[in-house]
Formats: structure tokens, C-alpha cells, sequence
């Protein structure tokens, strides 16, 4: 069984976790535009984050900062400083991206079907290209790699059960044909995690 601590055969330059970062932050960016563009949401602790600012009428930027401690407090304790520090970089390339990139591209309202499945198939290969490199995007990303490091459940899989419950909330609040729409990404997203991300392959500490 590989234990967490045990290094990778091969460990990435600090080159190629630059290339692998960008193109990951790059492509999530990407998606969530697609996402937008069909007015949908997604799951993760983006989305648990939105639906909680509704009821308690806290921003989403102070609610999304709470709920993140106990995950970069998990990231330092069990997967090390330089995978905490690679976090903190991959999140704060991404946002900038989202907010520069409608600036710079426009897309025309999408159907849903068609706004979940670019939003999953992009999303999913940037967090396969992040999770290669030692990074996530914060959240639930650092339990999922961490407990499949750790124990060999399946990151994908962890993914989809807190979507799951995100999305059961989320019926409260939004119309069902908008929430369907939006797990139907979470789905694309978290299969293309599931069937490529391997612990026997890549490890998050790298």
C-alpha cells in the first residue's frame, strides 16, 4: 500500500507544476464561463458557499472564506506546506481568470445540456491536470485527494457525494430543471476524475 508520505517515482519540476497549474486553472476558468453562460450553478465548496449566502445574508466571499479554514488547516497537517502553498496559488490564478476573462470573451446564451457538458469536460481535465501537479482548488478537492492518498477511495467519488448534498440543498432554493441541469455537470465532472485520477499513478504530495 502506498502511504502518503511516499514520494512519487517521479517528482515534478518546479517548470512543470507551473505548466501543469496554469493549464488546469486555465481550463476551470474556462468552464465556469460555459457555466455562466447557461446560468447554472456547481457544486464544491463554491457552490455549498452560494446557497448558504441566500438564508444568512453573508456574502459569498466571507461565507466562502469560512468554510475553507478547516480545509487549508487539513492541507498543512496532512498533505505539507508546498501542497497548502500550491493551493493558495491555483485558487488565486483562477479567480483573477474568472473575473478578467468576460472582459475578453463573450459567449451567447448556451442550452443547459450543452453549458454542463463543456463545463464538466473542461473542469474535470483541469482538476486532473491540478491534481497531477500537487494542487486543487481548495475545498472538498483537499479532503479528496487526502482520503484517497490516504485510504484509495476514490477521489471522484468524494467529489460526488458532497455535490450530492450540495444539490439537495440546492433544490430548496432553485428550480429542479436548474438543478438537475447543474448536477448533470457535477456528474461529467467528477466521472472524468474517477476513471483518470489514480493513487497508484499520482499522489498529492509531489
Amino acid at each position: 500500500m502506498m502511504l502518503l508520505d511516499t514520494p512519487p517515482a517521479e517528482s515534478h519540476t518546479f517548470a512543470e507544476d507551473v505548466h501543469g497549474i496554469l493549464i488546469g486553472t486555465t481550463l476551470v476558468a474556462l468552464a465556469i464561463q460555459f457555466l455562466r453562460a447557461s446560468e447554472l450553478f456547481t457544486g464544491q465548496i463554491a457552490g455549498l458557499s452560494l446557497i448558504l449566502s441566500y438564508p444568512t445574508g453573508w456574502s459569498f466571499g466571507a461565507t466562502f472564506f469560512l468554510l475553507n479554514l478547516p480545509f487549508y488547516w487539513l492541507a498543512i497537517r496532512q498533505l505539507g506546506w508546498r501542497f497548502t502553498v500550491k493551493n493558495f496559488c491555483a485558487v488565486a490564478l483562477m479567480s483573477t481568470m474568472v473575473d478578467g476573462l468576460p472582459y475578453v470573451l463573450k459567449i451567447q446564451p448556451l442550452h443547459p445540456a450543452i453549458g454542463a457538458s463543456l463545463f464538466g469536460i473542461l473542469a474535470g481535465i483541469g482538476l486532473l491536470s491540478l491534481f497531477r501537479h500537487g494542487a486543487t482548488l481548495g475545498g472538498v478537492g483537499i479532503v479528496a485527494l487526502w482520503l484517497q492518498d490516504r485510504n484509495g477511495f476514490k477521489a471522484g467519488h468524494t467529489q460526488l457525494l458532497f455535490d450530492l448534498g450540495v444539490f439537495s440543498i440546492a433544490l430548496l432554493l432553485f428550480p429542479w430543471t436548474v438543478v438537475a441541469w447543474s448536477l448533470m455537470g457535477a456528474v461529467i465532472l467528477n466521472g472524468i476524475v474517477t476513471i483518470n485520477h489514480r493513487r497508484d499513478r499520482y499522489i498529492a504530495r509531489s
